[in-house]
C-alpha cells in the first residue's frame, strides 16, 4: 500500500501532537515543520491552535513567514484550527498592532470571541453535507464575523450550551478553494472527520 500524503503541522507552537496523531489516524503522513526547508516536501500544512499572535512572531523569527505565505499563495493546501483560522484569515478585526496573518481566506475573524479561558465550552455543531453532526471543542476561540463570495461556510454554532449567549449563529468553519479553517479543536474530540476531509483535499491537489 502507497503511503499517504505527507502533511506538514507547524510546529512552533500549540497542540501539535494532537494534529500529528489525528492526521496518522487518517492516513497521511505528518511531519513536523519548524524551519522553511521542511516546506519543501510536504503537499499540505496543518496550522495548529496556540495564541496566534505568539505564532506569528515565532514564525518571523524562525523565517518560515515569507516562505509559508509564498507556498500557500501557490496553492498549497493549508488547515488551520482556533489560531491557525486567525492566520489563514485576510482580516482580523481586533489584531495587536504588530500582528500579521499569513491569509488566503476572504474572511474577517475576531480573536478570542468567544470569551477567555473559563469561557471554553463544548458543543455538537452541524456541519455541511454530513449526516452526524462534529463534537466542537472552543477554547479562547475566534469566530467569523464576516466572508467574502467565493467562501463556503461550513458550520455555524447554534444554541449555545446556555442559550442565546453571545454568539449563536456565528461561523464557526469556512473552506475556501485549498483553504480551511475552524474556530474549534477537532483533534481533542477524538473525531478525525475534519482532518480525513483535509487528507482528500490534499490528495485532490496532488
Amino acid at each position: 500500500m502507497s503511503a499517504g500524503p505527507q502533511i506538514g503541522v507547524l510546529a512552533l507552537q500549540g497542540d501539535v501532537r494532537e494534529h500529528v496523531s489525528a492526521l496518522e489516524s487518517v492516513g497521511a503522513v505528518a511531519v513536523p515543520v519548524k524551519l522553511a526547508s521542511e516546506l519543501a516536501g510536504i503537499q499540505g500544512i496543518v496550522l495548529p491552535g496556540g495564541e496566534s499572535t505568539v505564532i506569528d512572531k515565532l514564525l518571523r523569527g524562525f523565517g518560515l513567514f515569507e516562505p509559508l505565505r509564498q507556498r500557500l499563495r501557490a496553492g498549497l493546501p493549508a488547515y488551520g484550527s482556533c489560531a491557525g483560522m486567525i492566520l489563514l484569515a485576510d482580516r482580523v478585526t481586533d489584531a495587536t498592532t504588530d500582528q500579521q496573518t499569513l491569509g488566503g481566506i476572504d474572511m474577517t475573524v475576531r480573536r478570542n470571541a468567544f470569551g477567555r479561558q473559563v469561557d471554553s465550552f463544548e458543543q455538537e455543531v452541524a456541519y455541511a453535507g454530513w449526516p452526524a453532526p462534529v463534537h466542537a471543542v472552543f477554547i479562547r476561540a475566534p469566530w467569523v464575523e464576516q466572508v467574502g463570495e467565493s467562501v463556503e461556510v461550513l458550520a455555524r454554532v447554534e444554541n449555545r450550551p446556555a442559550d442565546g449567549e453571545p454568539g449563536d449563529g456565528r461561523i464557526v468553519a469556512v473552506r475556501q478553494g485549498a483553504l480551511m479553517a475552524t474556530s474549534f479543536h477537532p483533534e481533542m474530540a477524538g473525531d478525525n472527520r475534519i482532518h480525513a476531509q483535509f487528507v482528500d483535499m490534499v490528495r485532490e491537489r496532488a
